[in-house]
């Protein structure tokens, strides 16, 4: 992150912070440059730098000229900057990994998603270039990297249905937006936009876990989101007896996670419920398996809820 002692200028604490809606509601705009990455405007309303200081941060290095009224620090994020040299602003899939938000394999910063203005290039810099809009009018671009609510209305034309339903989850269960802010961050609103936003469930703690129920409530099962089983705990999904947990590449990796896991494991099957584990390339890469796998159990009547007998 670029350091404020460089140009004096005032930095956010991070682009999650930045983004996260206010006691009031909705954010206006987007991040606060945490990314160094500034518009001349922004330079001369919130940081007060006239043009003979914008001369002189130019001249001494503080800043450097990335396209007509927008700088960089010397530090600034090289992806912000990239975005903002060719010509747009950060968003879509890649704003959302910038706010650190959940996004799908498949997708990394080896392709720059940008929402472009009327000074997008084409012009590659050691990247590929996707340009994205969100539904109907083309809005300005004022800064650097799109907020949450503009990156996914951009984003619902990029990811598949159930990868756009887990990055809403993971903006609400990571930066405690909810669905009407969203909404009317976004803009414009599709129908279906608000049908697969009706999908969404912010309880939902990881990409997997999101990805896995919107799977199998695709597919007709009644899913019970977080519910807290006695004994054993909180776990992320339930079908009847059946106990889901979704493993993240970034959850359930430490050695005291991984005995309190197998804890759980234990406790759920004395108490006589089913308990089924997948990890991350489960879900994402071996979905049929899985599946068929739930379906087995399912088949056999072995997930019903029985009372005991007496």
């Amino acid at each position: 992150m670029p350091s404020a002692a460089t140009t004096g200028l005032i930095f956010a604490t991070s682009p999650g912070e930045a983004n996260r809606p206010g006691p009031g509601g909705v954010q206006e705009g987007v991040t606060p440059n945490p990314d160094g990455v500034f518009s001349r405007d922004d330079l001369r309303r919130r940081h007060g730098v006239d043009d003979n200081e914008l001369r002189r941060m130019l001249r001494s290095g503080d800043l450097q000229r990335l396209r007509s009224g927008w700088f960089a620090t010397s530090d600034a994020d090289p992806v912000v900057g990239e975005a903002v040299r060719r010509g747009g602003a950060l968003s879509c899939v890649s704003a959302l990994r910038h706010h650190g938000l959940w996004t799908p394999p498949g997708y990394s910063d080896d392709e720059l998603h940008i929402r472009g203005s009327r000074h997008a290039t084409t012009v590659a810099r050691g990247h590929r270039t996707q340009w994205c809009q969100a539904p109907g009018r083309v809005g300005s671009v004022q800064a650097a990297v799109d907020s949450v609510p503009v990156a996914l209305a951009c984003a619902v034309r990029c990811l598949p249905a159930e990868y756009w339903v887990a990055a809403c989850d993971s903006a609400m269960n990571r930066l405690g937006w909810t669905i009407p802010d969203l909404q009317e961050g976004m803009g414009t609103v599709t129908a279906g936009m608000r049908a697969l936003m009706a999908r969404c469930d912010g309880r939902s703690e990881s990409g997997t876990e999101s990805v896995a129920r919107y799977r199998l409530t695709s597919d007709g099962y009644d899913v019970v989101v977080q519910p807290y089983i006695e004994g054993v705990g909180r776990v992320d999904l339930r079908i009847g007896r059946l106990l889901i947990e979704c493993d993240s590449k970034a959850h359930h990796t430490s050695r005291e996670n991984y005995r309190n896991d197998r804890r759980r494991d234990r406790q759920s099957l004395i108490d006589g419920w089913l308990y089924m584990r997948l990890i991350y390339e489960d879900v994402m890469y071996r979905w049929e398996s899985v599946v068929s796998d739930i379906a087995a159990v399912t088949r056999a009547d072995r997930h019903r809820m029985r009372r005991r007998q007496a």
